[in-house]
This record gives structure tokens, C-alpha cells and sequence, in this order.
């Protein structure tokens, strides 16, 4: 295997990880936080509840996304020596 492909395929792997990690305790934090709230809005009044649950994916998305990549901007130089 060429050793930049080797390299890539490390480097996703660990960027993997990484937001699988994130993904995790993400996912415990809104459901512990928020969980009671969000079943409530679910039950009476579904489409605020869509509102907040798709403004919820796109934090997510966006927040988890720069956290993953300013992480693994300390993380590279380290595994790069």
C-alpha cells in the first residue's frame, strides 16, 4: 500500500474516533439535559418540536464538526514526529 494512502486511511480512522466519541457523549448530554423537555414538546406540539430537533442536528453538526477538527489540529503535529 502507498504510504500517503496508508496515512489518510490512519488519519480518518482517528478522526473516526474521534467524533464517534464526541457523537456519544453528545448524545448522552441532550438526552439527559433535554430529554424530558423534548418528549413534552413531542406530545403537545409537534411541529415546534421539529423546529428544535432539526436546529439540534445542525448545531451538532456544525459544533461537533470544529471541535473534531481543532482537536485533531493538536493531535496531527503530535503523531506527525
Amino acid at each position: 500500500m502507498n504510504k500517503a494512502v496508508a496515512n489518510s486511511v490512519r488519519w480518518f480512522l482517528v478522526e473516526l474516533v474521534i467524533y464517534g466519541a464526541l457523537m456519544a457523549g453528545y448524545f448522552f448530554l441532550v438526552l439527559s439535559f433535554l430529554g424530558s423537555w423534548l418528549d413534552r414538546l413531542f406530545v403537545n406540539d409537534r411541529r415546534d418540536y421539529a423546529w428544535i430537533a432539526l436546529a439540534l442536528i445542525i448545531v451538532q453538526g456544525v459544533f461537533l464538526e470544529a471541535l473534531t477538527r481543532r482537536l485533531l489540529s493538536f493531535i496531527r503535529p503530535r503523531m506527525e514526529e
